[in-house]
Formats: C-alpha cells, sequence, structure tokens
C-alpha cells in the first residue's frame, strides 16, 4: 500500500536537527512506492536547508515562509501545517518529540479528525498497517500501536529510528505555501524571546552523555563532568536532585519530569537511580554508573558499574580517555 508521508522539519537555531533525518529515514521505508516530503515552517531562509532534506529523502519541500513563523506560535504553525498537509495529500506526518512537536501533533490531529501515536521508538509496516512502537512504565515495557484512517500523526524520539546515509548532489522540488496569518486569527503572540543557553552539545540529540547527581555536592562538582564530556564531545546532564539542590540549571535535568533521552553511551555520576530519573535515561544504549554506594539502585539498570568516589575516578578515566583518544 503506497502512502505519502511528510515530515515536519525540527528547526534550532537556525539549523537542521537530526531526528528530522532519521524520520525521513524512516519515511523512505514506509511510502512503499508512495511520496516523501518535508514542510518546513520558518520566517526566513527556508530555501538553505531543501537540499539537506533533499539528500535524506525529501522529493518535495514544502515551504511556509511568514514573519508569525519567526518563533514558535500554536495558532500559526497549526495553520502553517494543515495548509500544507492539504497540499501534499499526506497519509503521515512525523513530527519530532520536542516541545513544539508533543504541542502540535495532538492539536492537528484533532483538526483533521485523525489518530495520533507519541513517543515513537520504532515503526514498522505489518500487513499493510503501520505499527508504532512507543515505551511506556517509564521504558519497562513497550506497545505496538496500529493507527486506523487515512492519515496518522506520530511524534517521534530522536536517536532511535536509524539514520541513513545522505544521497550527496540530491535535490528536491520546493514548493511554496501560501498561508494568511492576519494578526486578529492569532491567540498567542511572542513578544519576546529569553533564551538561557547551556552551551555544549544539545542533551535531547546527544550520542553521549555525562550525567551528575547530589552526588557531584556542589556547582564546582560539574567541572571534572565537563572535562570529561569534553573530552568525549558529550553533554552534560543532571539529576533533578542536582538542580533541586542548585548544583546547575533545570534545562540539564534529564528524568519523568525533565528531558527523556537515548543516548549510545550515558555515564552516570553520583546518581543513586531514583525511578523519576531513571524514566529519563533507561533506554540508553550503554550506561556506566560511578557511585559510592554499591547498593544503588542505578547499578541495577547500568551495564557497567564502578564503586568509588567520583572525584577520584572521573578525573583518572578523563585522563586514560585522552590517551585513548589521542
Amino acid at each position: 500500500m503506497s502512502r505519502n508521508v511528510l515530515v515536519l522539519a525540527d528547526l534550532r537555531n537556525g539549523g537542521l536537527r537530526n531526528v528530522t533525518f532519521e524520520a525521513l529515514s524512516a519515511a523512505k521505508k514506509l511510502a512503499e512506492g508512495g511520496s516523501v516530503y518535508a514542510a518546513i515552517l520558518t520566517g526566513s531562509g527556508a530555501a538553505a536547508h531543501a537540499d539537506a532534506l533533499a539528500q535524506y529523502g525529501a522529493q518535495k519541500v514544502f515551504v511556509v515562509e511568514n514573519a508569525a513563523l519567526e518563533n514558535y506560535v500554536p495558532d500559526a504553525y497549526a495553520k502553517a501545517l494543515e495548509a500544507v498537509i492539504n497540499e501534499s495529500k499526506a497519509n503521515v506526518v512525523f513530527l519530532a518529540h520536542s516541545a513544539i512537536g508533543r504541542d502540535l501533533a495532538p492539536k492537528l490531529a484533532a483538526r483533521f479528525g485523525a489518530g495520533a501515536v507519541s513517543d515513537i521508538i520504532g515503526v514498522e509496516v505489518d500487513g499493510g498497517n503501520l505499527t508504532f512502537t512507543r515505551p511506556i512504565y517509564a521504558g519497562k515495557a513497550f506497545t505496538k500501536n496500529v493507527v486506523e484512517g487515512d492519515l496518522v500523526f506520530a511524534t517521534v524520539r530522536p536517536n532511535n529510528l536509524e539514520k541513513s546515509e545522505p544521497e550527496a548532489g540530491k535535490t528536491a522540488e520546493v514548493v511554496n505555501v501560501s498561508v494568511e496569518l492576519p494578526a486578529d486569527s492569532l491567540r498567542t503572540f511572542i513578544k519576546e524571546v529569553v533564551k538561557k543557553s547551556t552551551g555544549g552539545v544539545d542533551l535531547s540529540e546527544a550520542k553521549i552523555i555525562v550525567s551528575g547527581g547530589r552526588g557531584v555536592k556542589s556547582a564546582d562538582g560539574f567541572k571534572p563532568l565537563q572535562e570529561l564530556a569534553d573530552v568525549l564531545g558529550a553533554a552534560v546532564g543532571a539529576s533533578r536532585g542536582a538542580c533541586d539542590a542548585d548544583y546547575c540549571d533545570y534545562a540539564l535535568q534529564i528524568g519523568q519530569t525533565g528531558k527523556v533521552v537515548t543516548p549510545d553511551l550515558y555515564i552516570a555520576c553520583g546518581i543513586s537511580g531514583a525511578i523519576q530519573h531513571l524514566a529519563g535515561m533507561s533506554n540508553s544504549k550503554v550506561i556506566v554508573a560511578i557511585n559510592k554506594d554499591p547498593e544503588a539502585p542505578i547499578f541495577k539498570v547500568a551495564d557497567y558499574g564502578i564503586v568509588g568516589d567520583l572525584f577520584d575516578i572521573v578525573p583518572l578515566l578523563t585522563e586514560e580517555l585522552k590517551k585513548a583518544l589521542a
């Protein structure tokens, strides 16, 4: 059964996030003779991203450029994406499982009377139907979801769908979609965006994360973790306990009430392993735990455990990795 698959490009700081390419790679497998499309909703500069989207499988790139789309405004984005879906006659719409995707997918699904699946980590064709895999119970179990109907929305968790190799030199047809977004039709306005930058690698897409808990003891306790992260090209994360203790900013928080991450390598330093934290990182491919308490719950989910003081172990690990990577 052929189907048209549309991927909403996830833009951040003027660049495309990897989850967009992961979704496009999955879209190529699901189309089965149909078409793979990408959509860019932005205030300006959409053309700069068209070739990158084409190299990962987009045959057409639908572009909506409007000053009202410079920042995420729910009403404006919903109206723009609705126009693209109608224009492309999409059967499947992929969005990143980000703050924007989580807000936008159910809103559009309700408008179209369509089904929606959130936080998917896998999708396959089974007997002509699309079957989506998503984690439940903080990653302790997984469900297979089949959505009936001619249109389905799904948000994709980063670092889970396999990204294909780009086809260098490939281009796509760019289709400009005109959408009127008068001010009196919008219920929300963004007057100013104040960004709190943590620097370094984006947590939600990082392949390696070095994370600290209450065991770091202070804000200065994150310095050896940052040094290790710099050597590995990794992001730095934290447990809620570390954030609550004011050791670091809440932008670093990983867990049930923070970010959900799925890196290839997760190094937990001084983190006990409370269930709320495990909900955000237990699906990491390899987990290394460093903790003084040999009975810490984190060791139950860790692939490798080191019992000892993180302030002794992390600097040693950093020095050895510098030598190995040199």
